[in-house]
Formats: structure tokens, sequence, C-alpha cells
């Protein structure tokens, strides 16, 4: 006569084979994906901030020295430097030999966590045409993986005879690799003085302080249809202890309608 399994011991074996099962079942290693800022969180934060200031930053605003919570709080958009031209034998402090910003990373990817809206700025400095292409490239390189709102050409030293030849080809090299919207950042006097042209840029920003005290002063004397003004290189701004470079939409324009094309459609 055949012996009858106790129903214990089947249980125990049902039990045994369902974590070997389970011990032995593959494994997958689990990859961190970069993720893109909401849109609509960004919209909504940015527009309800509309009248905060817009604030550039760089290597010299280092980010330890920054409570990224508080200053998000009190401003409507930021520029970040990602390049700094390709004048430097040596890194310094803010940037490394090959021009690239040492915190852009950092910037870029503490503003945008906060749902702050996010431009790129490269400052130019090559000696030849070529060396503009090869400037131009490194920046949208390093740039572009963040999905930018805009390219901004800063525009503030001669280092070539013919600046506007060097000017237009970073920004035609910008251009063909895939950068939409472009802009430059320059001065009244020294465009005049250098014969840049702007009409191929989508955008220009102008600096202009008055006396720099840290307030709004006075408007740039240009007839140019500028979209941003610079209005001084010593504001203060809550979660960062230092002088910030501060900037506002056009007096002269629609503030959301512009601050949409500059900040929201990359």
């Amino acid at each position: 006569m055949r012996k009858k399994i106790h129903p214990a011991i089947i249980f125990t074996l049902f039990t045994i084979f369902i974590a070997i099962l389970i011990l032995n079942r593959p494994t997958y290693e689990d990859h961190p994906v970069k993720s893109k800022p909401n849109a609509v969180q960004v919209e909504n934060q940015a527009l309800h901030n509309l009248d905060k200031p817009i604030i550039d930053v760089s290597g010299w605003q280092r980010p330890e020295e920054i409570n990224y919570d508080t200053l998000s709080q009190n401003i409507s958009g930021v520029i970040v430097r990602v390049h700094n031209g390709a004048q430097h034998t040596e890194k310094n402090d803010a940037a490394y030999a090959n021009g690239i910003d040492k915190a852009y990373k950092s910037h870029i990817t503490e503003f945008q966590k906060r749902n702050v809206p996010v431009g790129v700025y490269a400052y130019l400095a090559s000696p030849s045409k070529e060396e503009m292409e090869k400037a131009a490239e490194v920046f949208y390189n390093a740039a572009s993986p963040y999905n930018p709102s805009y390219y901004w050409l800063d525009v503030e030293e001669k280092t070539m005879s013919d600046m506007n030849e060097g000017v237009e080809a970073f920004r035609a090299k910008l251009e063909s690799l895939g950068a939409k919207n472009i802009g430059i950042y320059i001065g009244v006097y020294f465009m005049q003085e250098h014969s840049i042209n702007t009409d191929k840029f989508t955008a220009i920003w102008i600096p202009s302080y008055g006396t720099d005290s840290g307030y709004f002063e006075t408007t740039p004397n240009t007839s140019l249809d500028y979209d941003l003004h610079q209005y001084t290189s010593k504001g203060r701004i809550a979660g960062f202890e230092h002088h910030l470079d501060i900037n506002l939409i056009s007096t002269l324009k629609e503030k959301e309608e512009t601050f949409r094309k500059l900040f929201l459609r990359p």
C-alpha cells in the first residue's frame, strides 16, 4: 500500500521551490534616466514670477555659495554661461583651459530641477573665423543636451581685425548645428565701433547700467529693437550673498510675450 504524504511536507516543498525561483530570477541594473523639466510646471512658475528679475550666472558664482531653493523663488529666469572663449592658456577659477565653464552643469541642473527656465551663453574671444567655428561647436555640444531656451553670444571684446566676420561665423556654425534661437549680448558703443551686424539674430540683449547702483536707473540709449536689458552688475537677491547681474525684459516690449519668446520656446 502507497504511503500518503503529509500535507505539511507538501507545503514545505512548495515553499522551497518558490523561494528557489525568486532567488534565481534575472536581475537588471537600474540606469538613472535624465528627465527633462516639466514644461507645464516651468511655464506656470515662470509666469507667476514674471515680475521678478532675470539673472545671468557663470563659474564666478560658485554653486556651493548658492541657496538654489531660495534664489529660484526670487527670479523668473536664468542665463548660464557655458563657454568662456578661446583665449585661455591655462584654467582659471571659473573656466577650464578649453573655455568650458566649471559650474555650468551644476547651475543648469539645479535651476532646471526647480523649474526655472534656462538660457545659455558663450563669451566670444577667438582670434580667427576658424577658431570661432570651433568654439561654437564646443559650446553647442556642451549646452544642447540641456535643451536651453536660447543660445546667446556675448560680444564684448575685439579679438579679430574683422570682429563682425567672427561673430557671424560663430552664429552661422551654431545655427548649422541645430540651434534655433540665437541672440546677441552687446553694448551699443561696441556694436557701433566695430560695425557688428545684428540682423541675423532673433533677439538682442543690451547692457546699460547708469551708475551701476544695483537698481534700475535708465533704459539703453539705442534705436535697436532689443528684448533684454542688463541694468546692473551689482544686484542683490536672496539666495546668494554676493553681487549678481540683473536683467529685465525691455520696457518697450510686451512683457509676457517677450518672456515666452526668450524662455518658454526651446
